[in-house]
């Protein structure tokens, strides 16, 4: 059985539910559908009988996220987790060296590229009724399209690290492309013009890798386990038990 925890990320299409709370089941592949994870959704899932799990989005504003313990647990348990694009993505970097699989360029900047800041794949999206639209931009989206603009030489190397500054600067939830290009067009000229030829959403990239391995279009090697990790075995602490109650 496999499940997917998304929204924002793949907004607008058939791997996202339709309402809140409620499951969308697409059985012609054989994939349980669920909107962004909270505390508690991966531990419910397994113990639901779901074997393999994509972690895509999450939420974390209003309610605990997604604990690292309950992933330990499902990987315990056998299961096998894949993590990408949004919280998935962070996930999978703290959890990797324990089994989970990341996938994408988010992952990988999170795991190995020096990338740190939780908030960068922040965004405030509307609910399932109205197809999780995001309202706002991440900063991993801004990066990997400044980064497509300058490989394009588009912009030059002064002006990605302005544009990147001044958009960093913006609060996540008020993080739009229109505010970023009136942020920065009073010193860069055109600014619009030369960057939206090369805006890169990623996480829709990444969350889209992800589900081509869940639904076998694609595959991807399980992590090797370090010798710091071979073996490791999971620990029912006192808190993990408040969870389970």
């Amino acid at each position: 059985m496999k499940i997917l925890f998304a929204g924002p990320s793949l907004s607008g299409t058939e791997f996202v539910p339709m309402r809140t709370g409620e499951d969308r089941v697409l059985s012609e592949y054989a994939l349980t559908c669920r909107g962004p994870a909270k505390c508690g959704d991966i531990t419910h899932a397994v113990d639901q009988g779901f074997r393999v799990i994509g972690l895509v989005d999450g939420r974390f504003e209003d309610v605990a996220a997604v604990w690292h313990k309950e992933i330990l647990h499902a990987l315990s348990a056998g299961a096998t987790v894949y993590g990408a694009a949004s919280m998935g993505a962070l996930r999978a970097a703290e959890c990797h060296p324990f089994g989970m699989i990341g996938i994408g360029t988010v992952f990988e900047r999170y795991a190995f590229g020096g990338l740190e800041d939780d908030a960068a794949v922040a965004q405030v999206h509307a609910p399932a009724e109205f197809g999780y639209v995001a309202f706002s931009e991440a900063m991993v989206t801004i990066d990997a399209t400044l980064d497509a603009a300058f490989a394009a030489r588009a912009i030059t190397a002064e002006e990605h690290g302005f544009i990147r500054a001044k958009a960093d600067a913006v609060f996540f939830k008020e993080r739009t492309w229109r505010r970023i290009f009136n942020v920065v067009s009073p010193d860069i000229d055109g600014a619009a013009e030369r960057l939206k030829p090369h805006i890169r959403n990623i996480k829709r990239e990444d969350a889209e890798a992800l589900l081509d391995v869940l639904l076998d279009r694609n595959s991807v090697a399980a992590p090797e386990l370090g010798s710091d990790f071979a073996g490791w075995q999971f620990n029912a602490t006192s808190q993990w038990r408040k969870l389970r109650v």
